[in-house]
């Protein structure tokens, strides 16, 4: 009797981030703590920010979707930085006022299916 082996699928954590912070909706927005959480990193927001710097700019991630747990944006309010991530925030339709995106109508609450089937780790 041959039985199938389901082959883990073994992810680096950065890879893990880049494959969550890929799945953001457009219109929503996640914290980078929600993010660790989810990539099985609890404690790890700071590595979040620090694998998103790193993730290559051919990948497109759409990382103006991360913002801190305060439901702002992290930098500072009179950086290129700030500027871009909130226009591209407007852009994907999420209002953003003085740097603070209200969490209770744009965070993205994965649905159970997501989490089972289309985050594989």
């Amino acid at each position: 009797m041959l039985e199938k082996k389901l082959e883990k699928i073994v992810i680096s954590p950065i890879e893990k981030i880049w494959f969550i912070v890929d799945h953001i909706p457009k219109g929503y927005v996640s914290s980078y703590g929600k993010i660790a959480d989810l990539a099985g990193l609890p404690g790890r927001a700071r590595y979040v920010s620090t694998a998103l710097k790193r993730a290559p700019s051919s990948m497109a991630l759409p990382w103006h979707r991360v913002i801190n747990s305060q439901g702002r944006i992290s930098f500072e309010s009179k950086s290129q930085a700030y500027q871009t991530q909130m226009e591209l925030l407007r852009l994907d339709g999420v209002q953003v006022n003085d740097g603070k995106i209200s969490l209770s109508e744009y965070a993205w609450k994965p649905d159970l299916i997501t989490l089972m089937f289309e985050i594989p780790f």
